[in-house]
């Protein structure tokens, strides 16, 4: 797992918190964490989870892989593909069947350009790895 750099992530949490126009407590509320912990969290106190991290996605309207990568929880490498695969799932104009289908093709060609499958491929949601 690369290193954690909590300042930096507390830092791009801080500034994506002011560019959705939200206080504090607004962002603890709408993640499910308190206050004084998101507070921490953002002066680098703190090391929140990769759960805690996606809550604070989910109310960010921002993608949980991108605070993965900020917290050294996911490679920047990965994230490409991983975004990849979000969005494919997260299409809400294609069917289950029609999903799983593109994710499929998309590993025949990342396998054919000698990029290799993933072992979580065409499971759901990506999971950050724990490496």
């Amino acid at each position: 797992m690369a290193s954690l750099n909590v300042g930096s992530l507390g830092e791009f949490l801080r500034e994506q918190r002011r560019q959705a126009q939200l206080s504090l407590r607004q962002l603890a509320d709408a993640a499910g964490v308190s206050n004084p912990y998101l507070s921490q969290i953002e002066r680098g106190l703190r090391k929140p989870s990769a759960e805690i991290l996606q809550q604070l996605a989910k109310a960010l309207r921002i993608s949980a892989e991108t605070l993965y990568v900020q917290a050294g929880i996911l490679d920047e490498r990965d994230r490409g593909e991983v975004e990849t695969r979000a969005v494919i799932l997260a299409d809400p104009t294609i069917t289950e069947g029609q999903k799983q289908a593109l994710l499929q093709i998309y590993e025949s060609f990342r396998k054919e350009n000698g990029l290799g499958a993933d072992p979580d491929a065409g499971h759901g949601e990506p999971s950050p790895s724990t490496n």
